[in-house]
């Protein structure tokens, strides 16, 4: 039986990843600073441990796994990573979970590992018009990410190809593209946009407002979760070392992606754009590596998506207020 670890097993992508690597018919360790939130682990083990501690690392990493899922970093959504409060945090935290990650499966001999980066490494130069924003992949240099969230994770690139390159890694790395779907975070800081937004609309009755940061015309391209875990499995099983962007590229405004879930809920919904952190005017992905050398393009359409996403958070309202 093939063995795998799942870093951040606890996570959003981590807890969705175990799933899968379970239903492969994999032996999945799982490993987290906490529990996941919406539903036990379906690991064969959950280890919970501060991956920050190279003690708790050298204990997880003990032995060679066939594959190694590196999801875990202090994130969140724009509330989180784009105020500036919490950079220091961001900054050391994840930095330092991949340091020792990575000196763990040195010392155990296992190396084959997929790390999640993010859009988030893109120049904010090439992201100010919102209807044609540059993500290919080697645009990311010269780097001017807009946030120390991005700057993080442009360094651990950089610092798993080194390993690759020094100590005999087999890294593949994915830059994931606003990812969203079931068991995501909704509420609390951390949530990402659709979340947020889901949460806020189904809150109201059959009509209401609805705020938005900034003057919603900035815009995204959303990925759901089913597409991401595929993409990654592909990019991890491929002969390609990456960094891939792992996302879609329909990018829509966020107004507009406010409306698409408005009708969803078939609820009349007001927009009100206020005062917030809102990152840069555009980003999108670009799939045309991915798809020359990987052979992967995402098939969840964003409605059929957020259709999902949106009844999924409503239940999880109904369950907090009972």
């Amino acid at each position: 039986m093939k063995s795998a670890l799942v870093l951040g097993g606890a996570g959003f992508i981590g807890h969705h990843m175990v799933r899968r690597l379970k239903k492969d018919g994999f032996w999945v360790r799982s490993v987290d600073l906490k529990y996941p939130e919406f539903g036990p682990s379906e690991a064969d083990e959950f280890i919970r441990g501060d991956l920050r501690s190279q003690a708790t690392c050298l204990e997880v990493i003990n032995r060679r796994f066939d594959e190694i899922y590196q999801f875990a970093a202090d994130m969140g959504g724009a509330g989180y990573i784009f105020t500036g409060e919490n950079d220091a945090d961001i900054m050391h935290n994840s930095a330092l979970i991949n340091i020792n990650v990575l000196k763990a499966c040195e010392v155990s001999d296992s190396k084959n590992i997929f790390y999640s980066s993010s859009a988030c490494v893109y120049p904010r130069h090439n992201q100010a018009d919102p209807d044609n924003p540059n993500c290919e992949e080697s645009s990311a240099y010269p780097a001017d990410p807009d946030s120390q969230y991005g700057w993080e994770k442009l360094f651990s690139e950089r610092l798993y190809l080194s390993y690759a390159k020094n100590k005999g890694f087999r890294v593949r790395i994915g830059r994931y593209h606003n990812i969203y779907g079931e068991e995501g975070t909704w509420r609390g800081g951390k949530e990402k946009a659709p979340a947020a937004i889901c949460r806020k609309i189904a809150e109201l009755g059959d009509e209401g407002e609805v705020e938005i940061w900034g003057d919603g015309l900035q815009t995204r391209s959303f990925l759901y979760i089913d597409d991401c875990i595929k993409g990654t499995l592909k990019v991890m099983r491929s002969e390609f070392q990456g960094p891939f962007n792992i996302g879609s590229e329909k990018n829509i405004s966020i107004n507009e992606l406010v409306l698409m879930v408005a009708s969803i809920a078939r609820k009349r919904v007001t927009i009100k754009n206020v005062q917030g952190p809102e990152g840069v005017r555009g980003r999108n992905s670009d799939n045309k590596l991915i798809s020359l050398k990987v052979g992967w393009a995402p098939e969840c359409e964003l409605e059929q998506g957020l259709e999902t996403t949106y009844a999924w958070v409503e239940k999880q309202l109904v369950g907090a207020k009972a």
